[in-house]
């Protein structure tokens, strides 16, 4: 047969557009002895026709599976790795880690107490109330930004009461 008339074939092969008889010629053209350049599609179709030969025996299907499976398991007891202590001595030690963290920042954030800075007790009064002062008019500042917040509260409760009258 001419090799370009099986190069065309393939080609429409491979596009999935050769019929049933064009089909037929390949699997007899690779059947023989192929040129060099030929010899992977030749091992391709080889093993379609050695494929097409072997068959499976209904009757002994069952019994050579669950033979083969039977060969598959493992032998001996199997051993779980995980044991409910570990996973619960696990646990223990995320907490503890998380714990050692935690407490590792806080100590960053407040340092230890300060020894007492102020040898005269009216200064240290004096600076004591500079320093209450200092702490109500933060308050006093967020209390005003709270009645902001109160406001917009109030106008959408009065929305979600009757939202579509304005």
């Amino acid at each position: 047969m001419d090799s370009k008339h099986i190069e065309l074939l393939l080609e429409k092969y491979w596009n999935c557009e050769t019929s049933l008889e064009e089909e037929q010629q390949l699997r007899e053209f690779f059947k023989n002895e192929v040129p060099e350049s030929m010899k992977d599609v030749a091992e391709v179709f080889r093993y379609f026709h050695a494929q097409q030969k072997q068959q499976l025996s209904i009757h002994n299907f069952d019994s050579a599976i669950t033979k083969k499976i039977q060969q598959d398991k493992p032998k001996g007891k199997v051993v779980q790795l995980i044991t409910n202590y570990s996973r619960i001595a696990a646990g223990i030690l995320v907490v503890v880690a998380a714990t050692y963290f935690v407490r590792q920042e806080v100590r960053k954030a407040y340092p230890p107490e300060i020894a007492d800075t102020y040898s005269d007790p009216k200064l240290a009064l004096e600076e004591t109330k500079k320093a209450f002062l200092m702490i109500s008019n933060g308050f006093n500042r967020a209390q005003k930004e709270a009645g902001k917040i109160k406001v917009f509260n109030e106008a959408e409760e009065k929305f979600r009461a009757n939202p579509w009258k304005k």
